[in-house]
């Protein structure tokens, strides 16, 4: 096992501060196995809050989503679309209506009956004016959606959305009557919302009136760390029974030697992101975005944070996408080149820039690497750590940046290139054409094509600079299994994990 080098140090200090102040109320003494076992996951990813469009974050999609709340559909661990509260549907032959037919059966957890309202409230509150959801502006396409009778719901578009079956899978069905959804829930899941205290434990009990298939197991806790040798110290001495994602690959050494847990390298949709500022000077020229890039041994940068796990990735898109191509070789590692282009550039001296990086690993440690690879090609790096609330109000809102680091979770995700208004403010009218055209397009062949290009023509242009892919490991305990191996949109779905 290769070791990191440039992670974050990990004093003993804090992993036993994190162990007594994350871990300490929950979690623990699982006991015996058997369909009443309650399952302890350890994660790193505590909700914000419990809502999915205020901004809860990824922890509150781990937690909830397929657990507590469900949608008209759901993208399952492969990455597949299949139906969930929607018993049917059919489209128009225009392609811009869209009619649902609900399950039957199915009623919320305070008891009251699934209907076309809720649907409707939920889908309308995704793109209404507060939502902080991430597909929100791919569902703006969303002319109105009616509510016929109890059972059917109707969706017409303003335009052709080959992606609008795909794109509900992020649509959480919330009751409509229900309040307080930040600190509380009212989903259709296999689980009912128990208790959270913040800054260690969120539980959930198994719901024995699921109108599906109920939960494996007796319940579900989340324990949670702000350290990830925390995390894994929780594994070893068996206080938790899985952790989600291992984030310090220097851990894993003992759970392969112990023989007593399963190591899962599985699938990931995350990628770490050098996002320069398009819109401001030097990073407005492309030959300046590829002079950074090709500085930059991602090979070295990859090893140093993981050892011998994630991806080296030439682009915004994942193995796991429909339209991914290894597009590596368009910006490669090559300081000469860098060099190069920044004198073709006009900055044969180099320049000097701002890197606001948030505080949490590993983006301290990607900031002091991109710092000093940088530094050979004579480009000055200042780091600027900022925590993750500031980042959203700085970078997110404000557009107030050179560059900065940030990991981006969900699949599909290149079509945000597309917007000229997105934070990194990248502005090609013609990939915005060909992604406008692909969302339009008559079938998934076709669809997939235009994305190709509109992504070859991005990654040529170094928009961003993609620098790995992040690894998914899951690592349990022997004693349990049905767990989720992928890290698709950080979803983790919990209901088949049993334990003997």
């Amino acid at each position: 096992m290769k070791k990191r080098t440039l992670w974050a140090a990990s004093a003993v200090v804090a992993a036993a501060l994190a162990l007594t102040s994350c871990a300490s109320s929950g979690g623990a003494g699982t006991g015996d196995g058997g369909p009443d076992a309650t399952i302890s996951i350890g994660s790193l990813y505590e909700p914000v809050n419990l809502s999915n469009i205020a901004g809860g974050g990824q922890g509150v999609t781990e937690a909830l989503t397929g657990n507590v709340y469900e949608g008209l559909f759901r993208l399952d661990d492969d990455g597949e679309v299949e139906p969930v509260l929607a018993a049917e549907h059919e489209v128009s032959d225009d392609g811009l209506t869209y009619t649902f037919t609900l399950r039957d059966g199915v009623t919320f957890h305070s008891g009251k009956e699934l209907t076309s309202a809720d649907v409707k409230a939920s889908i309308e509150a995704v793109i209404g004016p507060d939502s902080q959801s991430a597909r929100k502006s791919s569902l703006e396409v969303i002319d109105r959606v009616e509510a016929p009778d109890e059972r059917t719901v109707v969706v017409t578009l303003q335009q052709r959305s080959i992606s609008f079956v795909y794109l509900l899978s992020y649509v959480w069905i919330v009751n409509a009557d229900a309040t307080d959804l930040e600190t509380t829930a009212d989903g259709t899941g296999p689980y009912t919302f128990g208790e959270w205290k913040r800054g260690s434990t969120l539980t959930l009990e198994r719901w024995d009136d699921y109108w599906g298939e109920p939960a494996k197991n007796g319940g579900i806790v989340f324990t949670y760390f702000t350290d990830a040798n925390a995390e894994a110290t929780a594994l070893q001495s068996g206080r938790v029974d899985l952790i989600t994602s291992a984030q310090n690959p220097d851990s894993l050494p003992q759970f392969e030697d112990s023989g007593e847990f399963t190591i899962n390298d599985g699938q990931s949709t995350t990628k770490e992101l050098l996002a320069f500022n398009d819109r401001v000077e030097p990073f407005d020229d492309p030959r300046v975005r590829q002079a950074i890039y090709s500085a930059i041994d991602r090979e070295k940068l990859l090893n140093a944070i993981w050892g011998d796990y994630g991806t080296v990735i030439g682009s915004m898109v994942p193995p796991s996408d429909p339209w991914y191509e290894d597009l590596n070789d368009l910006n490669p590692y090559d300081p000469d080149r860098s060099e190069q282009l920044l004198e073709e550039a006009g900055l044969p001296d180099g320049f000097s820039f701002t890197l606001d990086t948030p505080s949490y690993d590993p983006h301290p440690a990607v900031a002091e690497f991109l710092q000093s690879e940088l530094g050979k090609i004579g480009v000055d790096v200042q780091i600027n750590t900022i925590s993750a609330d500031e980042w959203y109000t700085k970078v997110f809102q404000e557009h107030d940046f050179e560059a900065t680091l940030q990991e981006h979770v969900n699949d599909r995700d290149v079509v945000w290139y597309g917007n000229p208004d997105f934070y990194w403010g990248y502005d090609n009218p013609q990939v915005s054409a060909w992604i406008e055209q692909a969302e339009q397009a008559s079938s998934e062949e076709e669809q997939t094509e235009l994305l190709k290009q509109a992504n070859r023509q991005i990654a040529g242009d170094a928009a961003s600079a993609w620098l790995y892919l992040y690894p998914q490991v899951v690592v349990a305990s022997n004693s349990v299994s049905g767990y989720p191996v992928n890290g698709l949109n950080s979803q983790f779905f919990a209901y088949n994990i049993v334990k003997e």
